[in-house]
């Protein structure tokens, strides 16, 4: 019995392209599109990808497949055979070869995400503990116990301000990033890229999770990037923060990742950063 509702549903996705099916079966459970966006938390501009096929619009093949599977277990439809389905689109269509998928990637499950009253439980009960903690401190402390600073002790720090009237700016201490030093790309939330080099050989390409780090190889050849969520990766290079590659989720492609190229785009970016005091 169960192997003939198989054969049903396999012949229903044979007759229609999955972003139809994904439609239909929305249409039929009475649910919108911001709907959808809500419980799996994939954005809706992306959702109307998938129902239309424009899957140029999507961020890769991967995230395509994905966003795909979880449509399809929030209307009820076997998230196998729609990843399955919409795999079979993609490479008709020449999208085999954009983005390979290596990390299975899944928006989260909405069931596991925990209730928004919770979370404002929990800052209410650390307000609280906070208050009262204060209010002990309040209470608790004898004024008479604290030791009056007598004109000894700051006579000191006066004299040795009044000795060293221009202290050195600890940022000027600090070494500006060298062109040649190491590039770590860190991971601030889930977030899938892809790092190759000048000759399009792949050097890295994989989901990380938050606080996941990745180091270009320091002899990469003109090593680029690309990812749907730039905003989601903080790049340092030497331990010194550079400006993020992006914003929001728009995606990124051939932007180069090596110091030397970072550098440059952080001086174009900042042309200021140029001009020398008189």
């Amino acid at each position: 019995m169960a192997e003939d509702t198989n054969d049903d549903e396999n012949v229903e996705l044979n007759l229609h392209n999955t972003g139809e099916l994904l439609r239909r079966a929305r249409e039929q459970k009475n649910l919108s599109l911001e709907d959808i966006a809500k419980k799996t938390r994939i954005p809706h501009r992306h959702l109307a990808s998938i129902e239309s096929g424009d899957f140029d619009a999507l961020p890769g093949r991967t995230y395509a497949i994905g966003f795909a599977k979880s449509y399809a277990r929030t209307v009820g439809l076997s998230d196998a055979s729609i990843g399955s389905q919409l795999r079979t689109e993609m490479d008709e269509q020449g999208h085999g070869a954009y983005q390979a998928e290596s990390s299975g990637y899944a928006p989260a499950n909405p069931s596991s995400i925990p209730p928004l009253y919770l979370a404002w439980t929990a800052a209410g009960i650390g307000v609280l503990v906070l208050v009262g903690y204060l209010v002990w401190r309040t209470l608790i402390l004898n004024p008479d116990d604290i030791t009056p600073v007598t004109e000894s002790e700051t006579a000191a720090p006066m004299e040795s301000a009044a000795t060293n009237p221009e202290p050195q700016n600890v940022q000027d201490s600090v070494a500006a990033p060298s062109g040649t030093g190491t590039v770590v790309l860190t991971a601030t939330e889930p977030v899938w890229m892809k790092i190759y080099d000048a000759e399009g050989k792949r050097l890295f390409e994989n989901e990380m999770a938050a606080g996941d780090t990745f180091t270009v190889p320091a002899d990469a050849d003109n090593p680029q990037i690309l990812t749907g969520r730039p905003a989601a990766l903080t790049v340092t290079i030497d331990g010194q923060a550079v400006p993020q590659l992006g914003a929001g989720e728009l995606t990124i492609k051939d932007v180069g990742v090596s110091a030397a190229a970072l550098l440059a785009r952080e001086k174009t970016s900042n042309p200021a950063s140029d001009i020398s005091p008189d």
